[in-house]
């Protein structure tokens, strides 16, 4: 069940990705909410807002530039005509020889909150993610947080492990994981790592002294 969704949430992604550029609109209540991609310094000081005035666990802007800096691609915001109302900070690097994408932040502002938002943000997040050829997607979750839970639940996490008193309030975790499926480029390359192993295999067997 949890691939399956996994599977939909990718191709859902997928087929919703935007240019860097280039903002998307969507209904919500009587307004219309626009999402972009972070662009540069200047939106640093609506990321803060945000994020210092919903979440329990305070961050530097240190942190934030070691994320935004890095992967700007992977930070979209949610306004309200000029207003900011929700974001989400990420990453994707190197984790035991294949790529993986973490979710580092995500917030929408509380009048907002159950709109559909944080799910598109998400999604627009995992989209670059699949671009990006990650092979799965991790965050951690306060295990009292159960908007946040339900939410990751439907776009295909799975609880992975439990971090005991890992936030400053001494609140426990939830580790979650979403599976990403494989591309056609890694199903390509896979399948030639695994042709090339085979190779080396009958090239051994031949070598090895025949016994009479």
């Amino acid at each position: 069940m949890a691939n399956a969704a996994a599977a939909a949430v990718a191709a859902s992604s997928e087929a919703e990705s935007r240019s860097n550029n280039e903002a998307s609109t969507s209904s919500c209540g009587d307004g219309s909410i626009t999402f972009r991609q972070y662009k540069d310094e200047c939106d640093l000081p609506i990321v803060m807002d945000l994020i210092d005035r919903s979440l329990s666990e305070p961050y530097s802007v240190f942190t934030y530039r070691y994320f935004l800096h890095q992967w700007p691609h992977l930070c979209y915001l949610a306004f309200d005509g000029s207003k900011a109302i929700g974001v989400i900070v990420a990453k994707m690097d190197d984790h035991r020889g294949h790529l993986r994408g973490y979710i580092a932040m995500l917030v929408v502002d509380s009048t907002y909150r159950g709109k559909g938002l944080g799910r598109a943000l998400a999604k627009m997040a995992i989209s670059e993610m699949v671009r990006g050829e990650c092979e799965e997607v991790v965050l951690e979750a306060e295990v009292s947080n159960t908007g946040a839970l339900t939410l990751y639940r439907s776009l295909g996490f799975i609880r992975d492990k439990q971090l005991h008193r890992y936030y400053l309030n001494n609140q426990d975790a939830y580790r979650l994981k979403l599976l990403l499926p494989l591309t056609a480029a890694q199903q390509k390359q896979l399948q030639q790592q695994r042709a090339d192993e085979q190779e080396l295999l009958q090239l051994a067997a031949a070598q090895q002294p025949q016994i009479a």
